[in-house]
């Protein structure tokens, strides 16, 4: 993960943590000169994301602290682990810890949610991906943090992909004027995925020159009868309602990918924390 990508989030969540006063807590309470050693300790078990993440919102407080990382980025561990250890000034660890800990719980949060589904579908040749549905600003995180737990990144926003959904297509007539009007504005260098409803609208996608076809809300049984009308002329994709109980059996229809919201719009926080040694 490039360091600009996530440089201006961390500076944005320390000023909002610290306002105009800084953090009065440990300035009032802990001498200046006070130095301590602290570990970074997974609470639950999970699949790690963002520890230059989280060294880079202590060293922002403080370039003086030392972050030793003891495992990597996409690494499973217990509850327990240690996920690194930091020594320096007691003040700045405590200032940063909170925006430190915010961010890799949920980084790490999101990579736990994906290595589950992707466990889900192991050996179906089916790929989890993420969607747009991540927390506002911290996209770049949420998608980095599916690449660790083992699922692929979809689109990052509307710039990169063309992605024809049902309200283009109401609003360019049909689907297939909406495709090819697309695909002649963004050249056959942009990938165009189009989304369909039903069977219908199947047949009319597979006479496209789109790269997928995103198929939206079907059951196993359709998605089956789906994968057999594509015939391989172009990707395959399960959407729509996808949950750790339903995920292996849409894996099973040959689909290429399974796209899944909730791994970034809802996955819980991996628990984290910091003690002091």
């Amino acid at each position: 993960m490039d360091t600009e990508e996530y440089v201006g989030i961390v500076a944005r969540a320390l000023a909002e943590d610290l306002g105009d006063r800084g953090d009065i807590s440990s300035e009032s309470s802990i001498p200046f000169d006070s130095r301590s050693r602290a570990n970074l300790v997974a609470r639950a078990p999970g699949v790690i994301a963002g520890l230059a993440v989280a060294a880079h919102a202590f060293h922002e407080v403080d370039p003086s602290i030392v972050f030793q990382p003891l495992v990597a980025d996409g690494e499973r561990v217990d509850a327990g682990g240690i996920l690194a250890r930091l020594s320096g000034r007691s003040r700045s660890i405590l200032t940063a810890e909170r925006t430190a800990i915010n961010l890799l719980g949920r980084m790490s949060g999101v990579a736990t949610a994906t290595a589950a589904f992707v466990d889900a579908v192991a050996g179906t040749g089916a790929h989890i991906t993420d969607t747009r549905k991540t927390m506002p600003g911290l996209r770049a995180l949420d998608k980095y943090a599916v690449l660790a737990g083992g699922g692929v990144n979809h689109r990052m926003g509307l710039y990169d992909q063309v992605m024809i959904k049902d309200n283009h297509i109401a609003a360019a007539g049909d689907l297939q004027t909406a495709v090819s009007r697309a695909r002649a504005a963004v050249g056959p260098g942009t990938r165009l995925t189009v989304e369909v409803e039903d069977l219908e609208q199947l047949a009319q996608a597979v006479q496209t020159d789109a790269d997928r076809v995103l198929l939206d809300n079907m059951d196993p049984d359709t998605l089956r009868r789906a994968v057999t009308m594509v015939d391989g002329v172009m990707e395959t994709e399960a959407s729509g309602g996808v949950t750790s109980d339903t995920v292996r059996a849409l894996a099973e229809t040959g689909v290429d990918f399974i796209s899944v919201g909730w791994i970034t719009h809802s996955a819980p926080q991996l628990d984290i924390a910091l003690d002091f040694v």
